[in-house]
């Protein structure tokens, strides 16, 4: 993630949409005011065109679909 340092980001993310698997962290965007924000989650869905990401171990109802890409769009009206 930009501003941490080199080698001090305590994730460990997978950028590569084709080998996406359930329990990845992925950084993820949301759209709308909060796209300059970077998000961090976990998959627990992939499915050809789309993700769905745990964004709270806390809250594990809560949940986001997201687009199958190197960081994940989430649209703004789900969070």
């Amino acid at each position: 993630m930009q501003g941490m340092g080199e080698g001090n980001c305590p994730f460990e993310f997978n950028f590569d949409p084709a080998t996406f698997k359930v329990g990845d962290v992925v950084s993820y965007r949301v759209t709308g005011s909060l796209a300059d924000w970077p998000f961090v989650g976990t998959l627990l869905e992939v499915h050809e065109d789309h993700v769905i990401i745990a964004a709270d171990p806390l809250k594990p109802d809560v949940r986001y679909r997201g687009t199958r890409e190197d960081r994940p769009v989430v649209d703004y009206s789900e969070i």
